[in-house]
């Protein structure tokens, strides 16, 4: 594994990893249990959305837990604004939890408005609601790029995603994990009727988690792994009787 590229809620990597496996930790992401908001009750809102465009928003706000969760945490949350302007996210406030990004606009107040409202937060997953999601995970095939030596320059121009590049009167590779197969490339040579440019699926994946916020991106991966590895021992278990 080789991380190439590590932001504040995301992480880069390359692997040796099937397309099985990859879509299997991907799809066990909606797995992992999260925390969000599951009930508001609203005693005053004179803002211009409804009650429950409010507490649609609410829930799609991710949370984090000083503690670790389990199935049975549940946190509460209040919020209470006569201030003009954006009510933001950052505006909750909660014993032990509070939002992942406080800039998630929830309303809009006029002079004179006011919003008040209690929200419970609980421990749920992504198969039963998109708002319990703690990120997404995509991946694609590393290329193995390979080029004749009298490649000409052209190739390199015609490449949208900067894999080749001219150096020293030569083309040669400068970025092959940025090559989508395109196949831009590949037609310089159909036009010549000369092979220039060899590209096939090397033996890795290149893996992008982005976190929503509750989670390390890491930690998401880790987690999903766990998931998935819970299940698969079920399904073994239960073969091993049959």
């Amino acid at each position: 594994m080789e991380i190439i590229e590590k932001k504040e809620n995301s992480v880069s990597f390359t692997c040796e990893m099937d397309f099985g496996l990859a879509n299997s930790i991907r799809r066990y992401f909606n797995k992992i249990p999260v925390l969000a908001i599951d009930e508001v009750e609203i005693s005053k809102n004179d803002s211009p959305l409804y009650d429950e465009t409010i507490a649609h928003r609410l829930g799609l706000i991710p949370l984090k837990s000083d503690k670790p969760i389990t199935e049975k945490t549940e946190a509460k949350l209040k919020l209470s604004s006569n201030q003009e302007g954006f009510v933001y996210s950052g505006n909750l406030k909660g014993s032990g939890v509070k939002p992942a990004h406080d800039t998630f606009p929830i309303t809009l107040l006029n002079k004179g408005q006011e919003i008040e409202f209690e929200a419970i937060a609980r421990v749920g997953r992504g198969i039963t609601h998109a708002k319990f999601n703690p990120g997404f995970m995509a991946y694609r095939e590393v290329m193995d790029i390979k080029l004749e030596k009298d490649a000409p320059k052209e190739v390199v121009e015609v490449c949208p995603a900067g894999a080749l590049k001219y150096d020293n009167g030569k083309v040669v590779v400068s970025n092959d994990l940025a090559c989508d197969m395109c196949g831009a490339c590949l037609n310089i040579g159909k036009k010549q009727e000369k092979e220039f440019v060899k590209i096939s699926p090397s033996d890795k994946l290149l893996i992008t988690v982005e976190s929503f916020g509750q989670y390390e991106p890491k930690e998401i991966f880790k987690k999903a792994i766990e998931e998935l590895k819970k299940d698969v021992s079920v399904i073994g278990k239960s073969i091993s009787k049959a």
